[in-house]
């Protein structure tokens, strides 16, 4: 059965008009309830609430994110061959079931899932494996939908504009939007509960999509019936309008010097920052002792995050992306490698360094997607290969937060430390796992950002 045809919006290079932007960047607040529950919330969740040791959450968060990862250029090489035909509408209504079916299971286990002991005696291995199990599934199915809606998010995003400050200004109010959702996610766990967290994720998405899809070009002359029967038929008829996907193609992207140079840093970076929000829960609670005031920290965070985008954004638009983004990263290690030095109950130090290096991460999340906006447009693929440097793009992100999850907490279980205890030589370890490891990649990034042949993209 051939495929409803979904006209393609004109590549727009002028000022995106402010409803676009609104429209196109709300998106990105549903998409942030996801992320930061993922990676700062889940490990101690089924650590302490299912008994899961350090060692097996970190390989399974390891694991899990490496099959997703790897799917992801696939699925951008997919997006590619298919927006023709079916428009970047389509893979967001694709990705909302699995959103939201994968998220709901995640923090909703059945009770048959939880372990139990009875008369005195260990739950038996059956019981025990119940939880791992669903843990892997519900965090593939999430991850699944996610990678899906982020990439398609981001190359609509690249096909809209490729002006220099448009750019800049898309990706920082698609962040910022981000940051918002950030910020709820981290202030309702504790205020109302994970369920609170999991009815605004829902209700969120599906009003965030409604808006995305009728109000961002590409979207407003397709009805939703159309682009559900679309994407129906997708479904049932895969191979339809496709070509054979190949390695080459997956990877074509880092043919180019200026790809290349940007992916090492952009990876680099983004260990560095994987790293401490993966152990920033254990580094509250039992580090700092402060386990009250942990969503403070992170809303302290993410609202300097928010507030600074404008900033970053005019620096760039004044000394180029580059330029801007590198004096980011030295602010962000002169900041953070203070929080080493924090003394047990450090609330006051803890919540400067939060707020300053809150006020780098705005440049940390606007500025590398518009370099890589650049490099696309410079390469001429705008338009016909948006989702392959976007795929990669969202394999680096996750390998970025597996490879943290996946050898951060088992090494630090393997160095003594163990969560809620107060072993001095385990809170030791924390420490320079948390803040001294993170400055130093990020220094290397920064060096590399340095030389790297990016000034004219």
């Amino acid at each position: 059965m051939k495929s409803a045809r979904i006209p393609m919006a004109p590549v727009m290079t002028t000022s995106l008009s402010t409803v676009t932007l609104l429209a196109y960047s709300l998106f990105g607040l549903p998409l942030a309830l996801v992320a930061l529950p993922v990676y700062v919330f889940v490990p101690q969740f089924y650590a302490t609430q299912f008994g899961l040791s350090l060692s097996i959450i970190g390989g399974t968060l390891l694991l899990t994110r490496l099959f997703d990862a790897f799917i992801d250029p696939a699925i951008g090489l997919w997006i590619d061959k298919r927006k023709a035909s079916s428009g970047y509408p389509l893979f967001i209504l694709v990705a909302l079931p699995l959103l939201i079916f994968g998220f709901i299971c995640l923090f909703n286990p059945p009770e048959s899932a939880i372990p139990r002991a009875s008369s005195g005696h260990a739950t038996d291995g059956l019981q025990s494996l119940l939880p791992l199990l669903w843990f892997a599934i519900s965090l593939l199915v999430v991850y699944l939908g996610f990678s899906l809606a982020t990439i398609a998010h981001q190359s609509w995003g690249a096909a809209l504009t490729q002006a220099r400050g448009e750019r800049a200004r898309l990706s920082a109010m698609r962040e910022a939007a981000g940051l918002v959702g950030v910020i709820i996610a981290a202030a309702l766990p504790g205020l109302f509960g994970i369920n609170a967290l999991t009815v605004t994720f829902v209700v969120s998405l599906l009003i965030a999509a409604f808006i995305l899809l009728r109000y961002v070009p590409a979207a407003t002359k397709t009805g939703i019936d159309t682009l559900i029967k679309t994407a129906t038929n997708t479904v049932s008829n895969p191979a339809a309008n496709t070509a054979p996907f190949s390695w080459a193609s997956i990877v074509s992207p880092f043919r180019l010097p200026t790809f290349r140079w940007l992916f090492g840093i952009f990876m680099l970076n983004g260990i560095a920052a994987a790293i401490p929000a993966t152990l920033f829960l254990f580094f509250a609670n039992d580090r700092l002792g402060l386990p009250q005031y942990a969503g403070l920290f992170l809303i302290v965070y993410f609202v300097a995050a928010a507030l600074s985008m404008p900033i970053w954004v005019n620096l760039a638009k004044r000394k180029g992306e580059k330029t801007a983004w590198l004096i980011a990263l030295c602010l962000a290690i002169a900041a953070f490698v203070w929080a080493y030095f924090l003394p047990h109950g450090a609330i006051n130090g803890y919540a400067i360094i939060c707020m300053i290096s809150g006020f780098a991460l705005g440049a940390d999340l606007a500025l590398p997607p518009a370099l890589l906006v650049a490099v696309i447009a410079k390469a001429g693929d705008i338009g016909k290969r948006e989702g392959a440097y976007f795929g990669l793009w969202s394999w680096a992100t996750k390998m970025n937060l597996a490879l943290a999850a996946g050898i951060a907490l088992p090494l630090l279980e393997q160095l003594g430390y163990t969560p809620g205890t107060a072993n001095p030589q385990g809170l030791h370890a924390l420490a320079i796992s948390y803040a001294l490891v993170p400055c130093g990649l990020k220094a290397i990034a920064a060096l590399l950002l340095w030389r790297a042949p990016l000034r004219d993209v």
